[in-house]
């Protein structure tokens, strides 16, 4: 169970992006931050279930009474050329963003590679993060004071960090290769914190506790578990919540949170040789993230 308090810090104005909000944790923190006043920019790869919960989150909103309000924007974060195309697009619509969420991601049974040639799971659960927070970084700095919240987990403690088998290549496995990318989400928001430390931006990671969400439909026995054992998504967003609003972290940079409290992590995720050696990489992979 969660030990969080409810945020009820007003979002009046502030424009938050959220990834993968037409489902489980970033549906329910979408619905969240829109209660409190917030614009939503929902970011989903499904039309179909996007306009859904578009209806649910605008629901939210209407019933917080904070004129919050919703807005859904279509991609595949597999894809670099929709993570450049969507960003572009959000920047033109919005050129100031109060909160960048990077939460879709993906657990999958077998090997896929993107129509970019890389692992699917390092694609989306790792470095669509790494291509949103570097692209949107001129509407987060136009803020001011902005916030990026990574959606991390406990799994990253699992992880491991092998340069010669980044993407599976050379042996998959479903559980190992979605823990590695919690660590590479880790180590970015470390890195990312650094390079931005003195703008206003700061950057965050969270671990959501084990929640029941559609993740793990491809990963049978925790599909299973998941409807028996885990945490419900509006729990599980509690703490992405937190980071997103509460005045409780203002100024905070650099940190994981568990159940709204900062905590350690492994000393591989500390490791900033290896954090500086994957931005090299990332930025390598995807073309951005070298100027800062």
């Amino acid at each position: 169970m969660t030990a969080c308090n409810p945020v009820t810090t007003a979002m009046h104005g502030k424009i938050c992006v959220i990834t993968g909000a037409n489902t489980g944790i970033g549906k329910a923190a979408a619905a969240a931050l829109a209660a409190l006043g917030a614009r939503i920019v929902m970011v989903c790869r499904d039309r179909a279930r996007g306009e859904r919960a578009l209806e649910e989150i605008a629901a939210a909103a209407l019933k917080g009474g904070h004129g919050g309000s919703a807005e859904l924007s279509i991609a595949d974060l597999s894809s670099q050329s929709d993570i450049r195309s969507i960003a572009a697009a959000i920047l033109t619509a919005h050129p100031r963003i109060d909160v960048l969420v990077n939460n879709a991601g993906v657990a999958l049974k077998h090997r896929e590679l993107t129509v970019d040639g890389i692992e699917r799971t390092f694609a989306v659960n790792y470095l669509a993060y790494f291509m949103l927070a570097n692209l949107l970084l001129p509407g987060l700095r136009a803020a001011g004071s902005a916030r990026i919240v990574n959606v991390s987990s406990g799994a990253h403690r699992r992880g491991r960090l092998d340069f010669d088998n980044l993407q599976g290549e050379r042996s998959y496995s479903n559980i190992r290769m979605y823990s590695d990318s919690k660590l590479e989400d880790l180590m970015f928001t470390y890195a990312l914190a650094r390079r931005l430390a003195g703008t206003g931006v700061t950057v965050n990671a969270l671990h959501p506790g084990v929640v029941a969400t559609e993740i793990w439909r491809e990963v049978p026995i925790l599909d299973f578990l998941s409807r028996w054992l885990m945490l419900s998504p509006e729990k599980g967003a509690r703490t992405t919540v937190y980071l997103a609003a509460s005045p409780d972290v203002e100024g905070v940079t650099g940190q994981y949170f568990d159940k709204c409290k900062p905590v350690g992590t492994s000393a591989l995720s500390n490791d900033v040789a290896l954090q500086e050696r994957l931005w090299t990489t990332s930025v390598a992979l995807t073309g951005v993230g070298a100027e800062i």
